[in-house]
């Protein structure tokens, strides 16, 4: 269990997080259908996520609201499955502390992109 955040703890919350997602029912078909064989590509992107938003970094360049609008329609349901999988792998790699700061996080990235997705007057692409 790490008591800090660092590149390396990040590294292994994604690799985890996304083994789940991979495994998960409701979230595996929409992330096989965008992600497909290119997990490889995936997962340095989102190591530079999650390093921009918690370590400040700075290294994500993309638009996620972007990047989500271009995929297929999915329910924003769906949204509850990812945080809760995300908090359980979270309190699985960190102390209670560090975990708290990822769910935060997560549930505010997920809250904005919902907002962006579903409620904000514009189309979905």
């Amino acid at each position: 269990m790490f008591t800090q955040i660092t590149e390396d703890s990040i590294k292994v919350l994604v690799d985890e997080f996304y083994t789940r997602v991979r495994a998960d029912q409701q979230l595996a078909p929409i992330f096989e259908q965008a992600i497909g064989e290119h997990w490889n590509q995936h997962l340095p992107k989102m190591y530079d996520f999650w390093s921009s938003i918690m370590l400040a970094t700075g290294r994500y360049k993309d638009n996620p609201v972007q990047k989500h609008r271009d995929l297929p329609y999915f329910s924003p349901a769906l949204f509850d499955q990812w945080l809760y999988l995300f908090a359980q792998t979270a309190d699985e790699v960190f102390n209670k502390d560090c975990s708290e700061k990822f769910k935060y996080k997560a549930e505010n990235i997920a809250r904005s992109l919902k907002y962006m997705l579903y409620e904000y007057p514009t189309t979905n692409k």
